[in-house]
């Protein structure tokens, strides 16, 4: 059995921190020998297709994303539009069940995996299909057992749950950690709408209750327990298929940042991104890039374009360029961020805490500071502050949200100065982890385990 060729079909949600992921554990499993199908729209198959490294295995095949009202015409990932409308997009992503179930019944996997597609399970077992349904999630399993589980399931005769209540905001009876507390505010949008007639939280538990195992993108030694808690409240196997990175010098770096970065010393230049998702305000915007500008160290910022401007150019504060055209460039452009991590000049990484740039981060030798965005982020942003002590945390004001430029300074600082005992602290912690992740018989190990985990499941 350990030598049968196994056939995926993989339905990520539809966005670029989502479907990347994907797409790696799609290279570790071809080159294994496995068979792929890929669903995604067509802007993201041309960002991933060059990163392909076995066509013959790995099919990338196209999915049409219907127009729904009010996403502007064109959208087809959570990169074309602000966050508020991404409800309407999981609706997108809802109609193309039929469309879903035509490659189902065609390409006949063994297993399909996915996330935000809840349906999928339902539409397996309504084809006759033998395929074994994973629920395989990139985001961090200390968040996934804290905030989806039937801990949280609504009481009977309840419509709806205020994401307001303090309770929404405690840990799950048995919850294996007493350092991850957080406040009601940093807790919201659990029981919002997403998607028509289903709720955020219904949603993801729905994907979870209804699948034949939940996959993690994890390692035990960082979030076992996590894993274990999440298997127990599930009463299903919870596998993990490790970090499944593609290593920093598969791509090389494009010559126009090579050269930007090339102009300073090494280890330091920060480097921010916070993703594909993350779409700031006009004003948390332009005070982090006056917080970079005050630290007096070179900067490579990447984010979106904030709401209500087309470009990041027309949103810089007053008199910015002029004062940092020696050592800041601030772009609206995708980057290549793990060779961009992986350039010598880069000694500090600012991130968001999403799944994918802190384990790229871990893997680098950048010190690490984060400003979590979303809830998910905000839960894994504790393991690696408070448990692990990698990193720092930029501090937020009294409404837990905002983000001033002092703090983002303070924070950078904390960990840029030789001399600073912090900075020394999560330094040497990170290194320690770093050593261990980035040994070859570490990363490949999981995912030959992670194999036989699936062979077993479909047997």
């Amino acid at each position: 059995m350990s030598e049968r060729q196994l056939k995926v079909l993989m339905y990520p949600w539809l966005a670029m921190g989502h479907i990347t992921p994907y797409f790696h554990l799609a290279n570790k499993l071809a080159q294994r020998g496995h068979m792929v199908t890929i669903l995604i729209p067509n802007k993201a198959k041309f960002l991933v297709q060059s990163s392909n490294h076995h066509p013959s295995n790995i099919t990338l095949h196209t999915i049409t994303i219907p127009h729904v009202h009010p996403l502007p015409p064109g959208t087809e990932t959570a990169s074309d539009i602000p966050f508020h409308l991404q409800t309407h997009l999981a609706t997108a992503q809802d109609l193309t069940r039929p469309q879903f179930e035509s490659i189902l019944d065609t390409f006949q996997p063994h297993l399909v995996f996915y996330d935000f597609t809840y349906w999928v399970p339902e539409a397996v077992s309504a084809s006759g299909s033998q395929a074994k349904c994973v629920a395989y999630y990139i985001v961090s399993a200390a968040a996934l057992a804290f905030r989806m589980v039937p801990f949280r399931d609504p009481p009977k005769g309840k419509a709806a749950v205020n994401d307001d209540d303090p309770c929404v905001a405690c840990a799950p009876p048995g919850y294996p950690s007493t350092t991850i507390i957080l406040k009601p505010k940093r807790m919201l949008g659990l029981y919002v709408p997403f998607g028509e007639g289903v709720t955020f939280y219904q949603r993801i538990t729905t994907s979870l209750k209804c699948s034949d195992a939940i996959a993690m993108k994890t390692c035990r030694e960082i979030e076992g327990k996590y894993c274990d808690y999440l298997s127990s409240q599930y009463n299903k196997p919870v596998l993990l298929s490790g970090l499944d990175l593609p290593k920093p010098d598969e791509l090389e770096l494009k010559a126009c940042w090579a050269e930007w970065l090339n102009k300073f010393h090494p280890g330091s230049v920060i480097f921010c991104a916070f993703g594909s998702q993350v779409m700031l305000d006009l004003s948390q915007f332009q005070e982090l890039l006056l917080g970079f500008e005050m630290t007096k160290l070179p900067f490579l910022v990447a984010f979106k374009p904030p709401t209500g401007c087309a470009t990041v150019e027309e949103a810089f504060p007053e008199g910015f360029v002029d004062r940092v055209r020696e050592f800041g460039l601030v772009t609206g452009e995708w980057v290549q961020q793990p060779q961009i991590l992986a350039h010598p000049s880069v000694g500090c990484f600012v991130s968001h805490c999403g799944s994918g740039s802190i384990w790229e981060s871990m893997l680098s030798k950048n010190q690490m500071v984060l400003i979590p965005q979303l809830q998910d982020q905000v839960l894994f942003t504790k393991i690696f502050t408070k448990e692990l002590k990698v990193a720092v945390e930029v501090q937020r004001g009294e409404d837990e949200l905002w983000v001033s430029k002092e703090s983002l300074c303070k924070a950078v600082k904390s960990v840029m100065d030789d001399n600073s005992e912090i900075g020394g602290l999560v330094k040497k912690n990170h290194e320690f982890w770093r050593h261990k992740l980035v040994q070859p018989q570490f990363m490949s190990g999981y995912i030959d385990h992670f194999i036989k985990d699936l062979h077993a499941l479909v047997n």
